[in-house]
């Protein structure tokens, strides 16, 4: 697609990756005029996400290497999650109260799709480094400001936990920057990686007295958009079959247990002979011995020697609180969508609509338009024009939101 904003007229030739992704920001915000980045999370919610999050166990590498030397730089140092929202903005003092002005701030969403480009939204796109200069910025607000941001791995599934950044002046973008981003990146990463060694020996060597560290997840199982569950426990993250997913979760929502022919019949088709949840129990005990020993269940009833978060009865809790802009930042999608498990289909069933009625009637219209975004809502009139119904008149996101209402009413 050409790109035809007058805006561009006014600017210098711009690079390629720069181009691309001004082109992605027109076809998603239609302007840059008026962008003003959202916060997501008030403080109570954001110092429980971050408390949680795997960047945490990053911080300590962060603050010695990038923080402290940025006092009276007038630098700032931010790392946002895998979605481009920051959850740590650190840094000199007035450069702090500088980027208030434009929300650049904690608990504020600075993805591409809401900011349009700079460098931590573009980098998550990317999944590379990225350095934005100056007028590069989609947003003309941000134009005085440069950054450089380079996204952080986790060093076992590869996955993309977040990005560091570095914004402010002409120095954000300096020759060393780029170099020292990615050194503390890697320094990041590798800290990550014998934080898990640790624990692996902490749990083969004999039992100790001490407290324990923090564990870098807390023991959670994944099934929101997932149609492989994804367990974190102890430190570590294991990809399960559909059918081990399908099993941890039903013990995990049962804590007290279930027999066999109660948890055969939330698993599997009706009729199924109770050889079938046996023979599969015993593979899931040999996988978890291997991979994950505190958490082999127990039998007669079947049941979990440990609590086990499941992400999707989290959602549930989170809007039951009222807390929308978190249940939001957890759902990654509807709840294992191929599998064909009775108790599965009507989980799926349940959290949709729960989140669907919970933020058409009682959320914010920056959370509902987050919510639009979602594959599930993309064919959903009555929620478009609901955001229509909700947002100022002199929005600049009111004509993207018009165009899609006639679209599906074409």
């Amino acid at each position: 697609m050409p790109l035809t904003h007058p805006l561009l007229h006014d600017l210098p030739a711009l690079r390629p990756l720069v181009r691309e992704s001004w082109q992605r920001s027109l076809g998603t915000l239609n302007t840059p005029a008026g962008l003003s980045p959202p916060v997501v999370w008030e403080s109570r919610e954001l110092a429980e996400f971050r408390r949680d999050h795997p960047l945490a166990a990053i911080m300590p590498v962060i603050t010695k290497l990038l923080v402290e030397p940025s006092h009276d730089t007038g630098l700032l140092i931010a790392v946002g999650d895998e979605h481009g929202r920051l959850l740590w903005v650190e840094g000199d003092s007035a450069a702090l109260r500088h980027g208030e002005h434009i929300n650049f701030a904690t608990g504020a969403d600075w993805s591409e799709s809401v900011v349009g480009t700079s460098a931590p939204g573009t980098a998550l796109v990317l999944g590379c480094s990225v350095q934005i200069v100056g007028q590069e910025h989609f947003n003309p607000a941000v134009h005085s400001w440069s950054c450089t941001a380079v996204p952080v791995h986790d060093p076992d599934s590869g996955s993309l936990l977040g990005i560091v950044d570095i914004t402010g002046g002409p120095d954000a973008v300096g020759a060393n920057t780029l170099s020292l981003v990615q050194a503390t990146v890697a320094a990041a990463e590798a800290q990550l990686r014998i934080h898990r060694l640790e624990r692996r020996m902490e749990r083969k060597g004999p039992v100790s007295t001490a407290t324990p560290n923090k564990p870098l997840y807390r023991d959670s199982l994944q099934i929101l958009g997932r149609d492989q569950g994804l367990l974190h426990i102890a430190g570590e993250a294991l990809t399960l079959s559909e059918r081990h997913s399908e099993i941890l979760t039903m013990l995990a929502l049962y804590p007290d247990g279930l027999t066999a022919q109660e948890l055969t019949d939330k698993v599997y088709p009706e009729g199924t002979s109770l050889t079938s949840i046996r023979a599969e129990m015993v593979r899931l005990r040999k996988f978890l011995q291997g991979a994950a020993a505190c958490l082999v269940p127990e039998s007669r009833p079947y049941r979990l020697p440990r609590t086990l978060v499941v992400d999707a009865e989290q959602v549930r809790n989170y809007l039951d609180r009222g807390a929308h802009r978190l249940a939001l930042n957890i759902y990654k999608g509807e709840v294992m969508p191929r599998s064909a498990a009775p108790e599965i289909k009507a989980i799926r069933t349940r959290v949709t609509i729960q989140l669907r009625e919970a933020i058409l009637n009682d959320a914010s219209p920056e959370v509902l338009l987050s919510y639009l975004q979602l594959p599930e809502a993309a064919d959903d009139v009555d929620a478009w024009r609901t955001a229509l119904r909700l947002l100022p008149p002199r929005s600049p996101k009111r004509a993207a939101v018009v165009a899609h209402v006639e679209t599906l009413e074409a």
